[in-house]
């Protein structure tokens, strides 16, 4: 499987892994600027290199695509390469407006093609250590969920400015709706707080913090999520908890820190316990195991911000690319596939338009409501 990897900032962190896997051919990259792609193209050793993502689409050796370009440019380019022939795999989010995820959902349900969101948190060693824990009954009966994604954007690309908080809330929607693979079928949405008129004028967006509940389809669980981007202080936090009948599990306050296990029926001083979360490099080819420590590319400067500032994603990214590649040859179902990437990502855009409506209750597009 031959796979051009569009955007060079943070999608260079995935080159190393597609060219050591076992079942794909780093075959192509695709970078507007000459200077940055000709720099990436001699580190990694990649000959072929476009500077036009037409031009990729054009080649028919390329079978999938992996977009790592702005958010703006996500719906488009995955559907121009979905209607072009190619599988994609594509950062968060699926796309800024419904229209476009339903395009996507279409596409991939008339051609038959792969499209995954890569979502990080639902591939992080944290995630998986609790999804374990849920599949083998430990935490029981699943009550309540919440996730937050707190994050200082100040210095980042522009296209950033004045970003509506849950805009880019997937990290925050993706852990709570995939530990039972369920669907989001109802948001509510309240803003909180004010960041500077400047900014807020950019998409019209006043709130410094966005916190939505989600009720989910053919389920009696609902999940809070919380989201800020702006003129909040806070380190960086992906956090996701899920409080079950038997265990409960919260994600550490602090960085480094280790998270926390309550259990049922324990004396009150004993509920609560530190435990160590394991890494999950054996559910992967032996080859790109190592790809799930932290600071695998040989120096932190040569990382992307998102990767330093996150903690390496939790060991995620070899997972992402490890479960896209097996979709596309397998022809397995991936998390999260179509459906699910716009359910996910719909909630988000869902949310702020009921936050600017004063927490109006906001039914999720049908399209995203059924996997058939």
């Amino acid at each position: 499987m031959n796979v051009a990897i569009i955007g060079l900032g943070f999608g260079a962190e995935f080159i190393p892994i597609y060219q050591a896997h076992p079942r794909a051919e780093m075959y192509a990259i695709c970078q507007r600027n000459v200077e940055k792609l000709t720099a990436t193209g001699d580190q990694f050793g990649i000959a072929k290199r476009y500077t036009s993502f037409e031009d990729v689409l054009a080649d028919p050796e390329v079978d999938a695509v992996h977009i790592n370009t702005p958010i703006p440019d996500h719906g488009p380019q995955s559907i121009k390469a979905l209607e072009a022939g190619k599988h994609v795999a594509c950062t968060v989010p699926m796309a800024t407006s419904v229209e476009d995820c339903k395009r996507i959902v279409e596409l991939s349900k008339e051609t038959g093609l792969t499209y995954m969101m890569m979502e990080t948190v639902v591939y992080s060693r944290e995630y998986l250590f609790v999804k374990e824990m849920y599949e083998k009954g430990e935490l029981g009966r699943i009550q309540f969920l919440q996730a937050s994604h707190q994050q200082d954007m100040a210095g980042w690309p522009g296209y950033w400015d004045g970003l509506p908080p849950m805009h880019y809330a997937t990290h925050c929607v993706g852990p709570v709706l995939g530990l039972q693979r369920k669907l989001a079928e109802t948001v509510s949405c309240v803003g909180s707080g004010k960041i500077d008129p400047a900014q807020a004028k950019v998409y019209g967006s006043p709130f410094a913090i966005e916190s939505c509940h989600i009720q989910m389809k053919d389920s009696d669980v609902a999940a809070r999520i919380y989201r800020s981007l702006f003129e909040t202080a806070r380190q960086y936090r992906e956090s996701f908890d899920v409080y079950g009948s038997q265990k409960s599990y919260e994600w550490p306050l602090i960085e480094g820190e280790d998270p926390v296990l309550h259990t049922l029926g324990k004396p009150e001083p004993e509920i609560p316990e530190r435990v160590t979360v394991p890494d999950y490099a054996h559910l992967l080819p032996e080859q790109i195991q190592h790809f799930t420590g932290r600071g695998v590319y040989d120096a932190d400067e040569r990382q992307h911000l998102s990767f330093t500032q996150g903690a390496g994603h939790g060991g995620s990214h070899p997972h992402l690319v490890d479960n896209f590649i097996r979709a596309v040859l397998d022809k397995s179902n991936p998390y999260p596939n179509a459906v699910e990437s716009a359910n996910i990502s719909c909630v988000g855009i869902l949310a702020h338009q009921s936050a600017m409506k004063g927490g109006e209750p906001m039914r999720m597009p049908d399209f995203t409501l059924s996997l058939d």
